[in-house]
């Protein structure tokens, strides 16, 4: 296993344990040229699930990138990062065909993301729908307030404070 920190082929494994239910096993490892240390999953792959991409190329589900895009969409939010890292290397589990489109992937991750955080949600939406105005943002701003609003009280008032700050121009 290389270092992702320096590419160095040295590591060693410092500790092994269960993970998810037995389903995988969590490695800490360290880097016998920079010292760092990393973790890797091991897992029982059957038959990789595919993705078939916009344009029409398929390729297989990395559930790394789909933990990237869930991080970045969460970065500097009170989301817990197990529960996104919980949601990308389960997602292979959940999906009972043998292939996925990348559409049908971030719908899920959108339906995942909308009870956590309306910002992370509305952050992955404006990528993943590619937004290409500021009145899209704010389309689905105005979405998120009004489902708010149908439960009842607000349980993030954020999104509501954001669209009152776009509406007065004051962001």
């Amino acid at each position: 296993m290389n270092c992702p920190y320096c590419s160095a082929a040295d590591t060693r494994v410092v500790n092994s344990r269960p993970s998810d239910e037995g389903a995988s096993i969590r490695r800490r490892r360290e880097c016998q040229s920079c010292s760092r240390r990393f973790t890797t999953y091991e897992r029982t792959q059957l038959e990789p699930l595919m993705v078939l991409k916009r344009g029409g190329v398929r390729q297989a589900f990395n559930p790394d990138k789909l933990l990237r895009g869930l991080e970045l969409a969460a970065e500097k939010r009170p989301v817990d990062a197990a529960e996104l890292r919980s949601f990308a290397y389960s997602f292979e589990d959940e999906v009972s065909r043998p292939e996925i489109s990348s559409e049908d992937i971030g719908r899920r991750a959108m339906a995942f993301l909308r009870p956590l955080d309306d910002v992370a949600y509305i952050r992955f939406a404006s990528v993943y729908q590619d937004f290409d105005s500021v009145e899209r943002f704010l389309e689905e701003i105005q979405a998120c307030v009004k489902k708010d609003r149908l439960k009842g009280p607000h349980r993030n008032t954020e999104a509501t404070t954001t669209l009152s700050n776009l509406r007065a121009g004051l962001v």
